[in-house]
């Protein structure tokens, strides 16, 4: 049977759940040919879809373990985490729109419908933490720590058709999801409470998929860029580096100094400390360089040199 417009809704969903429930080759979708490796990054998110509420087992979290102290400093990093994923379901669907005006194969289009699903089920993940811990908060204690907070200039990108799809991808994907990744897998290892490991594992799974999306598309791309354009892709790098990340974005203690800041460190130092989630400066700061430099090799490989980077605490990277 076959959708059309005089089913009743309950019709539509008995097709609709035959068709998802057949085998694969029967409910068939449109890929490019030329990027498999794109498909199958696309394949493998659709069968590793995890539900926030069920998978996560909510019931081996014991808030009584920890003090009050432990669990506001954590609720307000988890709080930051869930602020960070919000942008990015914004910035999925500006993507597709710019895949589809410019034409782009339909695998890419197909990937971005599965990413936009991953970032919504992290910001809930992270909000159910913060929740559960005695409550989500809504945004900084301090207003100063907003701006380290905020990508709303560059995600503004997405749909500014002066900036190049390859520069977007490149500062969104290749930059600040590849440093999201690292983040996450090194939160892995010093995180020792089993609901924040579980939830950083299925982030970080997910953002494995997501870079991986990234590089395969400018591999794929790389040779039709003229000079001109890898220097605006450079650029777009830059301008993630250095208005975003290196401003705080995934890490507090990257943020200016100032008492919003201050506070935030020292919040995310407690729930270290905890085994919460979050991690230091000590502890993260040779892992987040070396993430910098592997992405300036990546990037080089392909033809796109980036400056080095300065930063009070980082010395030039």
């Amino acid at each position: 049977m076959a959708l059309s417009r005089d089913m009743s809704a309950e019709q539509a969903f008995e097709v609709v759940q035959t068709l998802l429930d057949a085998p694969e080759d029967r409910f068939p979708l449109t890929f490019n040919s030329d990027l498999p490796r794109i498909r199958e990054l696309f394949h493998a998110a659709t069968r590793n879809q995890w539900d926030p509420k069920t998978d996560v087992d909510w019931d081996q979290l014991d808030p009584s373990k920890y003090t009050e102290e432990q669990r506001y400093a954590a609720r307000l990093y988890w709080s930051r985490r869930a602020w960070s994923e919000y942008g990015a379901i914004s910035e999925s669907p500006a993507l597709q729109v710019r895949f589809g005006v410019e034409n782009r194969p339909s695998d890419m289009q197909l990937f971005f419908t599965i990413r936009s699903q991953e970032e919504a089920r992290h910001a809930e993940a992270c909000h159910a933490m913060a929740e559960k811990l005695g409550g989500y908060i809504e945004k900084p204690v301090q207003q100063l720590f907003e701006g380290s907070v905020s990508t709303h200039g560059v995600r503004r990108a997405a749909l500014n058709a002066d900036v190049p799809l390859e520069g977007i991808i490149a500062a969104l994907v290749c930059t600040a999801e590849e440093i999201a990744f690292d983040v996450f897998k090194h939160l892995n290892d010093v995180t020792h409470d089993p609901v924040a490991k579980q939830i950083v594992r299925y982030i970080m799974r997910d953002e494995s998929r997501h870079c991986a999306f990234g590089w395969y598309f400018l591999e794929a791309i790389c040779e039709q860029l003229t000079p001109g354009q890898k220097k605006m892709i450079e650029d777009a790098v830059i301008t993630m580096m250095e208005k975003v990340e290196l401003n705080g974005y995934h890490s507090a203690w990257l943020a200016p100094e100032n008492p919003a800041s201050n506070a935030e460190v020292e919040a995310d130092r407690i729930t270290y400390e905890a085994g919460l989630g979050s991690t230091v400066e000590e502890v993260e700061k040779p892992v987040f360089i070396a993430t910098v430099q592997r992405i300036r090799e990546q990037m080089r490989a392909l033809g796109i040199e980036l400056p080095p980077f300065t930063h009070p605490k980082l010395g030039t990277i």
